[in-house]
């Protein structure tokens, strides 16, 4: 079974900074694009940032561009986002997501794993 987990959510002020990771389990982690994405209250789910199973190509919301930052660690089977300059309209909760086996893609439809969601409050 395949478990994705969450962390290191928080609350933070406006500027500050967040390391999101989440740990995948139950699947071959080094061969899944895997993605963040995030929903905040009264809003859909929308996508933040996405890497291949390679690591080589990463692609993110333009909302996002130049403050996060998606890495991997196949040794580890985990993903990790880096969230920098955070501003209160990033306030949401976190979604990690692996996509199909050598597939890649930005669209929730596009993943078919899922975590439970890590909540990053950013206060102004």
């Amino acid at each position: 079974q395949v478990q994705l987990v969450e962390s290191g959510g928080g609350l933070v002020q406006a500027g500050g900074s967040l390391r999101l990771s989440c740990a995948v389990s139950g699947r071959t982690f080094s061969r899944s694009a895997m993605g963040w994405f995030r929903q905040a209250p009264g809003k859909e789910r929308e996508f933040v940032a996405a890497i291949s199973w390679s690591g080589g190509r990463t692609d993110y919301a333009d909302s996002v561009t130049g403050r996060f930052t998606i890495s991997r660690d196949t040794a580890k089977n985990t993903v990790y986002l880096q969230l920098n300059s955070l501003k209160p309209e990033d306030t949401a909760v976190y979604y990690c997501a692996a996509g199909f086996a050598g597939a890649y893609g930005t669209r929730p439809y596009e993943f078919n794993s899922w975590g439970q969601g890590t909540q990053v409050t950013v206060s102004s």
